[in-house]
């Protein structure tokens, strides 16, 4: 369980879920032409949920004198799991994760592909060992690689079968996958601002430059806020010019994503203590969550 914890397990099933959807919920159902077989597919998600481990390890490895203030009763390297330890299972899920990314960048017939892998693992080691000290740049790189968690599957699927004549499917197909994966990017750049709100005295004690310490815990919680009205008007938009013929979906949007994100940015600003934040970090979470389940409901919207 310690070793679970470690690589956050919960985190890495949703990844692992996400990629399930967008192959199985998506492209199958609509005969998209599709590059991978299952077991291929189940590699893809293998190198990712690899590489996204490695980086959950090495995060607490950097993180272990913040944790220690921020969340002393969660920290597991140096007191479950010795650190050297945790050196060793940063890189043998790294090594996993790319020597699979390169078998499947072959296997595509894409070479160059390999180089994604080795790019997210590297920006993983930076982003703990540096970049998370620095305001702003940290929140947007991991964001970022939340959201190419998603685009992976349009580029090893979608982008190796096109043709002349399926371009324009294709494409949207990959559209669609690009649009979950900017809403994906801004929803986790909003819980990672929470969380550095919520962690501003270990971190202030650390030396770190975040945007709460920067700019101030009340302005930092305006930027959340700001932050978050966009993915907000972005799902409105969706539903009111995509969805609005189909009321059980439109339904689903506005009780499972609407809704709680309204939620989410009136008490944004009323959240006072570590308590509060870390509910709302979490109903950041649910809201991603409800997010992917959402694409469950494309056969209706599609085949209407």
């Amino acid at each position: 369980m310690n070793i679970l914890n470690l690589i956050r397990w919960k985190n890495l099933l949703m990844i692992a879920l996400v990629q399930y959807l967008i192959k199985y919920t998506l492209l199958v159902p609509f005969g998209i032409d599709i590059t991978l077989n299952w077991f291929g597919f189940s590699l893809l998600v293998l190198a990712t949920v690899s590489i996204a481990a490695a980086g959950n390890i090495i995060n607490d490895i950097y993180d272990m004198e913040t944790d220690s203030i921020n969340k002393p009763d969660e920290v597991i390297v140096g007191k479950s799991i010795s650190e050297k330890m945790a050196y060793n299972l940063f890189i043998g899920f790294n090594v996993i994760g790319v020597l699979v990314g390169f078998y499947l960048s072959h296997l595509v017939g894409r070479s160059g592909f390999f180089a994604i892998f080795v790019i997210i693992s590297a920006l993983l080691y930076i982003y703990a060992s540096y970049l998370k000290q620095m305001m702003l740049i940290g929140n947007l790189v991991i964001s970022a690689l939340v959201a190419m968690s998603l685009i992976l599957v349009g580029l090893f699927e979608l982008l190796p079968a096109i043709t002349p004549q399926n371009q324009e499917t294709q494409l949207t197909f990959f559209k669609i996958i690009f649009d979950y994966a900017v809403v994906a990017f801004l929803l986790n750049l909003v819980r990672e601002l929470i969380k550095d709100i919520q962690d501003i005295d270990g971190d202030h004690k650390a030396g770190m430059n975040t945007l709460p310490i920067a700019i101030g815990r009340e302005r930092a919680t305006k930027v959340a806020f700001g932050i978050a009205l966009i993915p907000l008007c972005l799902v409105v938009y969706y539903v009111v010019t995509y969805l609005y013929k189909q009321s059980l979906v439109v339904l689903y949007f506005l009780i499972f994503i609407v809704a709680p994100l309204i939620y989410l940015i009136i008490k944004l600003y009323t959240a006072e203590t570590k308590q509060d934040l870390k509910k709302l970090s979490n109903l950041t979470k649910l809201i991603m969550l409800f997010g992917v389940i959402s694409l469950l409901l494309y056969k209706f919207v599609l085949l209407d």
